[in-house]
Order: C-alpha cells, then sequence, then structure tokens
C-alpha cells in the first residue's frame, strides 16, 4: 500500500473526454490515466490535437460546453473532483489548483492594476484582511521576479512586456499556495531567453513548494529542461509515459522516436531530420487498432485490429504491440536520440 508521504497529488484514471455533435459523439481524450508526486514536473507533449490541452482543462473543470468529461475519475489528494458541483470545482480551482495559460492578456482584466488583481484573487481563497493581502501579493511579485514590486503594483497590465505578464500570471497562479498547477503552453509566446527565466521560475516552485506541475507544451526543448516525467499523446491517446531522459534518448513508441528525430541537434552535420509521413486522424477519422497505425512503420495485423495499452518498454511504458510479448514483431532496437 502506498504511504501518505509516497501518495501521488493528482490521479488521473481512465479520464475520457466527449463532445456530442449532431453527428455523433466525438472522442477528444480517450481512457488517459497518469498521476502526478508532491513536487514534480510531468510534461504533456504531442501534436496540435492530441487531446493535451483538454485533459487539462478536463482537470480544472474547465472544458468549454458541450464538452464533457464521460468517464473515468480525477482525484487530488485523495479527493475525487470530477464530478463536483461547479461551486464546489470553483472554490477549487485557485486555492488547491491554479493555472497557467498561453497568453497571459486573457488571464488579466485590461481595466484594473495588477495589484487590485492580485488582492482580489488572494481575499477570495484566503481569510485575510486587506493589509495582509497586499502585503501577500507584493511578497508574490517579487518571489516571480518582478522588479520594484511596490510601483509596479499600481500598473496595468498592458504596461507589462510579455515575459513580466506571464510572471504576474504565476503570482495569480500561486495567490492561494495550490498544491496543483497546470500550466498550458506557458512559454509558447515568450522569446527564448524570457522561456529560459519562466522555466527557471517554474521549477524553482517545485523545489521549494513541493507544488505538482502538469506542463502541457509541443515543445520538447521546454520539456527536456523543465519536466521530471513525460507523457505523450497521439489522437487523445497516451502513446508513451517515463522518465524525460529515457523518453528523450531511448523512446520505446514508434510515434514518440519520430517526434525525437524530428529535432535538430546543436553541432550535428547530419543529413534529413525524421519526418513522420501523414498527419494526425481527425476526431472523425480516428482508425481501429491504434491510432497511430497508418502512420506507423513497423505496423502488423494486429496493429490494425486492436488496441494496444500501455505496457513495459525498456525504461518507459509505450502503447504498442512491438513490446508485448505475443506481439507483432520483435520490440523496437533501442537506438540513442541525440537531444
Amino acid at each position: 500500500m502506498t504511504s501518505l508521504a509516497n501518495a501521488p497529488l493528482l490521479e488521473v484514471s481512465h479520464l475520457r473526454v466527449e463532445f456530442p455533435t449532431r453527428r455523433g459523439t466525438l472522442v477528444a481524450v480517450d481512457d488517459v490515466s497518469f498521476d502526478i508526486a508532491p513536487g514534480e514536473v510531468l510534461g504533456v507533449v504531442g501534436e496540435s490535437g492530441a487531446g493535451k490541452s483538454l485533459t487539462g482543462a478536463a482537470i480544472i473543470g474547465l472544458l468549454e460546453p458541450p464538452g464533457r468529461i464521460a468517464g473515468g475519475e480525477i482525484r487530488l489528494e485523495g479527493e475525487r473532483i470530477d464530478n463536483l458541483p461547479y461551486e464546489k470545482m470553483r472554490r477549487i480551482r485557485g486555492a488547491r489548483i491554479g493555472a497557467i495559460f498561453q497568453d497571459p492578456l486573457t488571464s488579466l482584466n485590461p481595466l484594473y492594476t495588477v495589484g487590485r488583481q492580485l488582492v482580489e484573487t488572494i481575499q477570495t481563497h484566503l481569510p485575510l484582511a486587506a493589509s495582509a493581502a497586499r502585503a501577500r501579493a507584493l511578497e508574490l511579485l517579487k518571489e516571480v521576479g518582478i522588479p520594484a514590486a511596490e510601483a509596479r503594483f499600481e500598473h496595468y497590465p498592458h504596461q507589462f512586456s510579455g515575459g513580466m505578464r506571464q510572471r504576474v500570471v504565476i503570482a495569480l497562479a500561486l495567490c492561494a499556495n495550490p498544491r496543483l498547477i497546470v500550466a498550458d503552453e506557458p512559454t509558447t509566446a515568450l522569446d527564448v531567453s524570457i522561456q529560459a527565466q519562466i522555466i527557471a521560475l517554474l521549477k524553482k516552485l517545485c523545489r521549494e513548494h513541493r507544488t505538482a506541475v502538469m506542463l502541457v507544451t509541443h515543445d520538447m526543448g521546454v520539456i527536456a529542461e523543465t519536466a521530471d516525467r513525460v507523457a505523450v499523446m497521439y489522437a487523445g491517446r497516451l502513446a508513451e509515459i517515463g522518465p524525460v531522459r529515457d523518453v528523450v534518448k531511448q523512446a520505446a513508441h514508434p510515434y514518440t522516436r519520430g517526434l525525437m528525430g524530428s529535432i535538430p541537434s546543436i553541432g550535428e552535420r547530419s543529413h534529413r531530420l525524421t519526418q513522420i509521413e501523414g498527419s494526425m486522424p481527425r476526431l472523425t477519422e480516428i482508425p481501429p487498432g491504434c491510432a497511430f497505425n497508418p502512420r506507423c512503420p513497423h505496423a502488423g495485423q494486429r496493429c490494425t485490429r486492436e488496441r494496444p495499452d500501455l505496457m513495459p518498454a525498456g525504461r518507459t511504458r509505450a502503447a504498442c504491440w512491438l513490446y508485448d510479448p505475443q506481439g507483432v514483431g520483435a520490440p523496437l532496437r533501442a537506438e540513442t536520440v541525440d537531444a
């Protein structure tokens, strides 16, 4: 039995997200399971449309209608949260779960100063008087690296650069000392030097506050720098999950190997980058069996008929019949992929 000290902070079990339409029900996230420990960063990566952001939205209770959780469970510190009434979930969101989104301007109200927004958020979730809330807000601005925090307290969002706005959004997410942060593409709109600062900040918060982070991104460079483990999604399903170094260096699933092989290496005068033929299927056209089988150079008959679950594949777990003892063939040779 898992001890409380080692218990996962977030547990997602067999999550299924559906979108009912006039032509039938579209399954956008299909039987996804993972957990995140306190102080751990789980990177979730994949192409656009893989279901990464929808998984994050389901966890924080912000699925856009008609999207709905149609199956599975989400537990935060052992408490099931996927079936809570809207108001109860709204209280958890912000207090126990923080959110960081790609565009900080969508998270900040342009009509209010950042100080006012921080104070209001703090007082919504913590029983603090105005003076104590202001002191907490200033402390947060300093913690996320806003220079001259006292002066910037009275500034509006448009008076901050993109990187500084994202720091304010991180401060907002931290207002009530949440146990979990869902960060959806938090560095995409920023230049490389600012990306590095935001990554360093997220790692510092994990280390000092033991906050669990679900980092959704399509950028493998960000994953390699930030995450402890990585989950690779394809067509709404998990293709592979494991320690970030093992997934990057010795990917098991053919799709993951294609992703890793498409990353250029500094100083390597190599031939061509790996290319994955074809494109991810639309939700209306997901094939039977393994969803990747039309694009997979190793696909066999079983891949077109039966859907594989995650199974041990070297140091990671991959949803691929190549790693089943009665599978379609021998496991892929563990070639090292240069990062």
